[in-house]
Parts: structure tokens; C-alpha cells; sequence
């Protein structure tokens, strides 16, 4: 693997962490961040949601370290530092969604010398690449969820007139404009701690904010129509399938407000063994939250990974 930057200031990761570049099949250029651990009790690969990027999980890995295990994580195709998509960057684009899983295919490669045993944390956006990736026989003891994206969220008048606008836009070949009504910036850029949907905890507000302020480049803003077509189809998809025989943790927030809490609390209910931790008063970056409510899930999670360890 050919050395990436990583810009450890920002990340607060532990010293050990790295950053590489590597290549999906179809060519496309991935950044991953490794954070290795002496005698770990195995490796954690973090699927970050979107708009997200390595350092965003600095902290996180930190935590992961101090309880013995090794972590990963990657920039998705179209965003952090990973080749972008279409000419004006700040568009998150993707043509399929299943093209995410040629990203999963490079990182878990990428990763064969670290020691197993494997275990999945995904986020958001990567609770989608990180679920059909279960479907499609990805290879880990226990998976944890925090806030996944299994549907997309807007209002019912919304939803009807965004579906018929897709299709009028793919119709004409104009649907990798950004989805009208979607930012312009980075949600970070556009918003005041005041009032947003990220996360309770002024600190943690700061820090993903600094980040953005430090790398321009780690910028992301609304999604193409394409995008927004293909996550509705892919949810879809998934939420009619059985769910993967794993030990799993999902964690959702009462004062989530970004993806919708319905198709979460759907598949749970159709999910044998898995369990549905609330999570009181934390909005949408539950591992980015006030440190008495991102524990509430992280214990529950590390837990799960112990026992399956064990």
C-alpha cells in the first residue's frame, strides 16, 4: 500500500495511526486510516457514513485502542479524500450503490494482515454499505450499527414529488446534479452549534468542525438526484431481505433527526438475536455524542465484540 497523508493534529488519533491509498476494481482511488494494537483482541473496520472521512474517527479509534482493539477506516468513493466523482467535488455522487461494495472489497483486502478475528461498526451511510455487505456474506464475528441509514428521510408530500422529479431528471441525463433542496455546503459550514442535528456536545461540535476548517478538501455537500435515487432503491432492497446471521448491536438516538428511525426499528423488529439499543437524548453522531451517552452505546457494543471473541 502506497503511504497517504493523514493529518494526525486533527485527528487526535493515537500515534501508531496511519493513512494509505489504495484501489477499488474499477479503478477508483480509496484512502483508508489503520490504527493497529500490540496482542488486539481483533480489528474493528469502521463504515463511516456520509460526508465523513479517516480523521473524523480519531477519537473513536482511540477508544477502540484502549480496549484492546485495532481499528480501520476508510474514505468512501466520492468523499474525504477518496477520488471524487464528478467535476464539481462537493456533490456526493455514486452511479450504483453496490458500487460502494468494490470500496468494501479493496479495504477488507487491504486489511488481510491484521489479525482477525473482524467485526463491523457502521455508520449512517455506511449502515447501508455495511448491511448489504452482511447480505453479500462480508465475513465478521459481530456487527454494530449506530444510526444506519436503511431509509431516507423526508416528509410524505416531499417523498412523492422527489420520486417523480428523479425520474423526470434521469429522463433528460441531468440526474448527477446535486437533488434540488439538499446543501450547498458542508453541514458544518452552513450551521451553528445551535440547534444542530449532529450531536448534544459543544466539544465534539468543535472538533468536526476544525477538521473542515483544516482540510478544505474533506468538504462535502448535498447529493446528486442519482445518489438519492440509488439510496432509495438500495434501502429497499434491503429491508426485504433476511437478515444475516450475526450477533448484532444497532444504536439509535431519541433525538435523531437525519436518517428516518422507522425502517431501523422495521428490520429490528424482523432481525432474531439483534438488539436495539436507545439511546436518550442523543442525536444523529452517537459515538460523537456527550461522553455519558456515546458509552451507553459504545459498551453495549464492545461488549457484543468480547463476547464474540470469547
Amino acid at each position: 500500500m502506497e503511504p497517504a497523508p493523514f493529518y494526525s493534529d486533527i485527528a487526535l488519533a493515537p500515534q501508531r495511526t496511519s493513512a494509505h491509498w489504495i484501489e477499488a476494481r474499477d479503478g477508483v482511488r480509496l484512502r483508508i486510516g489503520i490504527c493497529p494494537v500490540e496482542n488486539a483482541k481483533g480489528l474493528v473496520q469502521i463504515f463511516p457514513g456520509r460526508t465523513e472521512y479517516v480523521e473524523k474517527y480519531g477519537r473513536i479509534m482511540g477508544l477502540l485502542a484502549e480496549r484492546g482493539y485495532s481499528s480501520a477506516a476508510i474514505d468512501w468513493r466520492g468523499q474525504g479524500l477518496a477520488g471524487r466523482m464528478l467535476d464539481d467535488p462537493l456533490i456526493g455522487h455514486v452511479d450504483t450503490f453496490p458500487d460502494y461494495q468494490l470500496d468494501v472489497a479493496a479495504y477488507g483486502a487491504a486489511l488481510h494482515a491484521l489479525p482477525e478475528p473482524r467485526f463491523l461498526l457502521a455508520h449512517s451511510m455506511g449502515g447501508a454499505i455495511g448491511l448489504r455487505a452482511l447480505l453479500e456474506g462480508m465475513d465478521v464475528k459481530a456487527a454494530a450499527f449506530t444510526a444506519p441509514m436503511w431509509g431516507i428521510k423526508m416528509p410524505p408530500y416531499q417523498d412523492t414529488i422527489s420520486r417523480i422529479a428523479i425520474q423526470v431528471f434521469r429522463a433528460i441525463g441531468q440526474d448527477k446534479i446535486r437533488a434540488p433542496g439538499t446543501a450547498l455546503h458542508s453541514y458544518l459550514l452552513e450551521h451553528s452549534f445551535a440547534g444542530n442535528t449532529l450531536t448534544s456536545d459543544l466539544d465534539e461540535w468543535a472538533y468536526m468542525k476544525a477538521q473542515i476548517d483544516a482540510v478544505p478538501e474533506f468538504a462535502l455537500a448535498g447529493p446528486s438526484i442519482n445518489w438519492v435515487r440509488e439510496a432509495i432503491v438500495d434501502c429497499a432492497w434491503m429491508m426485504k431481505q433476511t437478515p444475516p446471521d450475526i450477533p448484532t448491536v444497532v444504536a439509535l438516538g431519541s433525538d435523531e433527526n437525519i436518517v428516518p428511525k422507522k425502517p431501523i426499528q422495521d428490520r429490528m423488529a424482523t432481525w432474531p438475536g439483534a438488539e436495539l439499543v436507545h439511546v436518550p437524548q442523543a442525536r444523529h453522531e452517537i459515538l460523537m455524542e456527550m461522553p455519558r451517552k456515546r458509552d451507553l452505546a459504545l459498551d453495549q457494543i464492545l461488549a457484543l465484540f468480547d463476547q464474540a471473541t470469547g
